[in-house]
């Protein structure tokens, strides 16, 4: 039988798929001796067996009594005791931390008896009841379901009848009158009483952790962060200890550097006379770390010293929660920090310089993801702006949108294609979804480790909190700041680096880090205001030319023009992957492109052909140029013909009217009888591709020819032009054999007229399933593969990309058939495994051939570390993407253990 109950002391912080994150590193601390509470977890697997069978596994129960029965000996006391009673938390601890799971249930065990034994044990009256009226809410709220606004409304309620600024304010009295409102609230949303047996509400509370699993909210932050649904959360049991026991008594988060920054130092909120959920849930502002020194200097100092036992153990910024009841120091909870992009690349180059991490274990701990927040725009510090207040910064970034106030007016707006800001007194999980689709996340309470901060940091969304002079009034649809009063739809900006909060639309600059990419060292540390930000670009440097020097796979560019690959070449790329010639054929030359369609014979044909010849030839002339002594790799023309030609409804109308007035065009009823011809149901599996190059005569060979004489003009102006012409949607050995045969052909007619021998590789794309399976004979033809993913994914699945995305693709993700677009990150299963076919059916036939891939996966961070386990040479994506696919490529090596020069 498996083993559902583990003691702290039993586990460690590798088995997270067992115990949960909260789990295994409560058990860590346990093992290395600082002082956690005692405890025990429930594990991830009896979550999966209440999961497939509906109800608790019947062993679970006595495992659970078994170690509370130990507890109950170690502290001399019992749950629920009417004198002394022992009191229990109650919380999820999945694999990966998430927001949407169960929120915290404290003190269980409280009932109208065991309270008064608190009081008599504690000496104080008032931190009973405080006690008791937290677990009606929490309990009421978390297990039994019912809306926490009532609680809420309720305690406000009684803080104005009792002229209490806070909670804190509240007497014993006061809290025994809102204990029985609560439980009058608790009766009439449940029709029955507040649970008094301690053993049923911790029952009760565990399989609310398991049905946690499950929620609206949790399934909706899975599908966003592509967890999968069948991990399970473990369910952690603590001892409860007091931070609302007067005010030798406190709670607080910590970090071990700034999550914001990564600047070292003492960074957390402290709140005295509190329990822990007072603080994450910024319903009253907390008080710097730093504070405690001076409220417990003795706390203070064993704190410092655990959080410096913690980051030199897990070598990394820690996240810690702890508890100080009456001078007691206890610790809640441990994790590796949640960090901004600025803070994690500053962290880990730290971190190597304090000798506690090696360069490869810093690119391993710095994403793509990450260093695309960086390239972000930032305000623009020389443009007008009028302030509307400052708060405190916890999450970088510039975020400009409309107002909305909660989840519906944020889908909503967003769904009508507006940015918005989410604007809340204080968030909760609940306001998840809005904060999923929101640019940017203001709050008028809360902290750095309030709600709102760690889960924006987490998403990478801009977020400023504790804006004091923030008013949300949320029946009145209006907020105030300062006097200033706004309302839904108006647009504020949010500055995520300074805390400061703009009225309207502020314009954006390149980021420092940006212009470093674009232009190198000295330009970055340049464009940055200050010594924070000269670090940054500093650690990115550092950071990406590790990267550069430890990744096996090059890094090339989709660029069609000049322009896209001088952009491209500034950002690092290597070579083009993908030029993309039909983009060549748009606007004024569409009429060429008309001209060889409507060509009545031969001579007709090849003179249309003969004029594109020039235009075709500049192009690749500015592109060989621009790439100059890199591989430039040209795909010939792909997309079928009626691309190029005008829309066949448009057409058809536009004669019909014009026969009406009896002002026929004979041109344009030519052109209406070809676009009928060509007409095809699915051109995407239709007429294009080689299929286009050998039914239309001379239309690659304009194509060669042109690539061929601006090799040969590059050459003449001392360049060192390397192009590399690629045949598209090939699905069989012939067909790329009969455009080789010509391709050759053309390249030495060329080079014989200029005395040079044109030596360009020719390979095909593999983009159809037959090309990968028979990619072994295919490749008899080929000098390189090229794997068009983007094409590969559409004709695996037999989806239409231009149509599924908006017509089922959201039913897919809400259901789990889909975790995540495959257009969007590589379908490993099914299209990888064609992508594997085609590698090792390729190299079968020729070992050192060389591959790549070109479809719009390149540029995504997942999809590059199969593709190295791939075995493909380099990866192609947009521009813009290039910084991102380099420093993935070189985090792919090492995380593979490729790479051991650090």
């Amino acid at each position: 039988m498996p083993q559902y109950v583990y003691r702290f002391s039993e586990g460690s912080k590798e088995q997270k798929d067992l115990l949960g994150g909260k789990g295994a590193n409560l058990a860590e601390m346990t093992k290395i001796g600082l002082p956690v509470p005692p405890g025990f977890t429930i594990t991830t697997e009896a979550c999966r067996a209440y999961m497939r069978d509906g109800h608790v596994p019947p062993e679970l129960r006595v495992e659970l009594t078994m170690a509370l029965r130990e507890i109950e000996d170690a502290m001399g006391r019992r749950l629920g005791d009417f004198h002394d009673p022992l009191l229990v938390s109650v919380r999820s601890g999945a694999k990966f931390s998430m927001p949407g799971m169960m929120e915290t249930v404290l003190n269980v065990g409280l009932n109208d008896a065991s309270v008064k034994g608190l009081a008599e044990f504690s000496g104080d009256e008032r931190f009973a009841w405080d006690s008791y009226r937290r677990l009606i809410q929490m309990f009421g709220k978390t297990v039994l379901g019912v809306d926490g606004d009532l609680f809420a409304h309720a305690l406000d309620a009684k803080k104005a009848e009792a002229g209490a600024e806070t909670d804190v304010d509240l007497g014993a009295e006061d809290l025994k009158d809102l204990v029985e409102t609560f439980k009058g609230i608790v009766r009439e949303q449940c029709g029955r009483e507040f649970p008094q047996h301690p053993r049923e509400q911790l029952d009760m509370a565990v399989e609310a952790v398991f049905d946690s699993w499950n929620t609206e909210r949790a399934r909706l932050y899975r599908r966003r962060e592509r967890i999968p649904n069948d991990l399970g959360t473990a369910v952690n049991i603590v001892t409860m200890v007091f931070g609302n026991l007067g005010e030798t008594s406190g709670t607080g988060v910590a970090f071990t550097r700034d999550p914001s920054t990564g600047h070292s130092g003492v960074y957390g909120d402290y709140l005295p006379n509190a329990q822990g959920e007072d603080v994450v849930a910024g319903i009253r502002n907390t008080l710097p770390l730093a504070e405690l020194e001076r409220l417990d200097a003795t706390s203070y100092r064993e704190l410092l010293q655990a959080m410096r036992r913690l980051e030199t153990h897990y070598r990394d910024l820690c996240d810690i929660e702890f508890t100080i009841e009456r001078g007691k120091l206890w610790l809640l909870q441990t994790r590796v920090g949640k960090r901004t992009a600025a803070a994690a690349f500053r962290v880990a180059t730290q971190l190597v310089d304090e000798h506690l991490i090696t360069m490869d274990e810093a690119i391993g701990r710095c994403t793509g993801a990450q260093l695309n927040q960086l390239l972000f725009p930032q305000f623009d510090a020389a443009a007008e702006r009028t302030l509307l207040t400052k708060a405190m910064a916890a999450s970088p970034g510039a975020a400009v949108g409309e107002i909305v106030l909660d989840n519906a007016q944020a889908l909503a707006r967003t769904a009508a294609g507006a940015d918005v800001i989410l604007v809340r007194r204080e968030t909760n999980p609940d306001d998840l979804q809005g904060m999923i689709v929101a640019a940017g996340v203001l709050t008028a309470r809360g902290g750095k480790t309030s709600h709102a901060a760690v889960v924006a940091r987490g998403m990478g969304k801009c977020a400023v909190v504790g804006a004091e002079e923030l008013d949300v009034d949320r029946a009145g649809e209006q907020v105030r700041i300062n006097g200033t009063v706004l309302r839904p739809g108006d647009v504020i900006a949010l500055d995520g680096s300074t805390g400061e909060v703009f009225r309207g639309a502020v314009p954006v600059s390149d980021s420092p880090v940006m212009r470093y990419i674009a232009e190198g060292l000295d330009a970055g540390l340049a464009a940055a205001q200050d010594e924070a930000t000269r670090e940054l670009v500093h650690a990115v440097d550092r950071i990406l030319t590790h990267a550069d020097e430890v990744r096996r796979m090059a890094v090339r560019a989709n660029a069609d023009t000049a322009e896209d690959a001088h952009r491209a070449r500034e950002r690092g790329a290597q070579g083009i992957g993908l030029c993309r010639t039909e983009h060549q054929f748009l606007g004024e030359r569409r009429t060429y492109v008309e001209r060889v369609v409507l060509a009545e014979d031969d001579a007709e044909r090849d003179a249309a052909l003969a004029d594109l010849l020039p235009l075709q030839r500049q192009d690749f002339t500015e592109l060989l140029s621009a790439m100059d002594g890199l591989p430039t790799t040209i795909r010939l023309i792909d997309p079928p013909l009626h691309e190029f030609l005008p829309d066949l409804t448009d057409l058809s109308v536009r004669v019909a009217l014009a026969e009406a007035r009896g002002e026929v065009d004979e041109r344009d009823v030519a052109l209406l009888a070809a676009v009928r011809r060509m007409h095809e149901a699915n051109p995407m599996l239709g007429l294009r591709g080689v299929r286009l190059g050998l039914k239309v005569p001379g239309l690659f060979a304009l194509q060669i020819r042109a690539v061929a004489e601006a090799m040969v003009a590059r050459r003449r102006d001392g360049g060192d032009p390397r192009p590399e012409i690629m045949v598209p949607l090939v699905g069989s050995v012939r067909e790329l054999q009969i455009v080789r045969e010509e391709a050759e052909e053309i390249l030495a007619e060329v080079g014989r007229d200029a005395g040079m021998t044109l030596d360009v590789p020719i390979g095909c794309m593999v983009e159809l399933p037959r090309a990968a399976l028979t990619a072994h004979r295919i490749a008899e033809e080929a000098d390189f593969f090229s794997f068009g993913t983007n094409d590969l994914t559409q004709t695996t699945w037999g989806f239409s990309r231009d149509d599924v995305e908006g017509a089922f693709f959201a039913d897919y993700l809400e259901n789990g058939v889909l975790t995540i677009s495959p257009f969007e990150t590589l379908d490993a299963d099914g299209v990888g495994a064609l992508v594997v076919a085609g590698v090792t059916g390729g190299r079968a036939t020729k070992p050192e051939m060389h591959m790549g891939v070109c479809g719009e996966h390149g540029g995504d961070p997942e999809s590059i570390h199969f593709f190295h386990g791939a075995g493909l040479d380099y990866v192609s994506c947009s521009p813009f993407r290039v910084p991102i696919a380099r420093l993935e490529a070189g985090r792919a090596a090492v995380m593979a253990g490729e790479d051991s020069t650090a």
